[in-house]
């Protein structure tokens, strides 16, 4: 940031006082501030000391630290740190301030700039030769979406060209400004689409209101093909009747009797579609198959000892043990036993060489 210093003396008038209207602002502002921190509201008041002078005087810094009891150094340092405090006489009707940050640049600040370099003044801070206007080029203000823009004052003017700017600086430098309607310049609202609204057309009401989607048109059929009619359609599966046998089956100790919902029930064999039985029928088909099985509860050994699945020693992962198969060998069987233990393994590490006597 470059030094930013206060204007010559040739130019600093020698008093400064506020208007009983900015005064009472003044006083007003300072009470909102507990006591002892009234040097808080440096910053609103030198920005109304600004906007009644149009710059930052050397006589309103001071008049401002003797009001709220601070240095002058103080003050002084805080309006030449903000380059929102203007330090130096510019336009009385205007300072233009450019947005030069890249979306206002991609849509033609450079273009404004030179409006500006032009029609008031080629050196930013320099008024015409009215003393009406001056320009400064400034960081993003904020209306990224409605680029290229500037600032006046505290009302900003968006969607600008070189045809709509020129007009601007026409009207405010007949001091005309307040016929210029800040935001944009074009047919847009705000940061809306441009040329118009494009949804939401319809108006709110006091309900939500939901259309269905109509149901897609049936395909068109291919030239020359037959139309084919619609089937008939196929009679809903009889439910049977469930054995009045099963009803009384026995069930084993600890289970819930009576119907349950078909539902809920599993399924018995039957032809596709046809309704599931209770469970008791279910649990009664069961007990009948075990009693056809000879079943006793006891596992099943009759493939144990020479079958070859699963369920036989060559089926299992430590092999080794079927007929034809070597059992396999690693490295640890082949080294003599001392004791019972390997020597590699005695330690978990490799056994020392022996050393040779010499």
């Amino acid at each position: 940031m470059s030094a930013r210093r206060l204007a010559d003396d040739a130019v600093q008038p020698p008093t400064f006082a506020f208007t009983a209207e900015n005064q009472r602002w003044a006083e007003k502002k300072i009470a909102e501030y507990p006591a002892g921190r009234q040097q808080s509201a440096v910053i609103p008041i030198l920005w109304r000391a600004q906007e009644q002078e149009g710059w930052v005087t050397r006589a309103s810094i001071e008049a401002v630290a003797r009001m709220l009891g601070m240095a002058y150094i103080r003050v002084l340092e805080v309006a030449t740190f903000y380059t929102q405090f203007l330090l130096k006489p510019v336009g009385t009707n205007a300072h233009i301030l450019i947005c030069g940050t890249t979306p206002c640049m991609l849509r033609g600040a450079e273009d404004l700039r030179e409006v500006c370099q032009h029609r008031i003044n080629h050196e930013p801070f320099e008024t015409n030769a009215e003393g009406t206007l001056s320009w400064e080029e400034v960081e993003c203000l904020g209306a990224c979406v409605n680029a290229p823009m500037v600032m006046i004052g505290n009302d900003a003017y968006e969607d600008l060209s070189v045809e709509s700017f020129e007009t601007l600086l026409d009207k405010f430098a007949a001091g005309r400004g307040s016929e210029v309607k800040p935001g944009p310049q074009i047919a847009r609202q705000f940061g809306a689409a441009e040329g118009g609204q494009t949804t939401l057309l319809e108006p709110p009401t006091a309900r939500r209101t939901y259309k269905p989607f109509p149901p897609p048109p049936e395909p068109a059929p291919a030239p020359g093909a037959a139309v084919a009619t619609p089937a008939p359609a196929a009679a809903a599966p009889v439910a049977t009747k469930p054995l009045e046998a099963a009803t009384n089956a026995p069930t084993k100790p600890g289970r819930k009797t009576g119907a349950v919902p078909d539902e809920a029930a599993p399924g018995l064999k039957g032809p596709p579609g046809s309704p599931k039985a209770p469970m008791a029928a279910a649990e009664a088909e069961r007990l009948k198959a075990d009693v056809a099985a000879n079943a006793d509860g006891e596992p099943n050994r009759a493939m144990r000892e020479d079958a070859t699945g699963a369920e036989s020693p060559a089926g299992k992962i430590d092999a080794g043990k079927a007929p034809g198969k070597p059992r396999r060998r690693n490295a640890a069987d082949a080294e003599p036993q001392v004791g019972g233990v390997s020597p590699t393994r005695e330690t978990g590490r490799k056994a020392k060489k022996p050393e040779s006597d010499v």
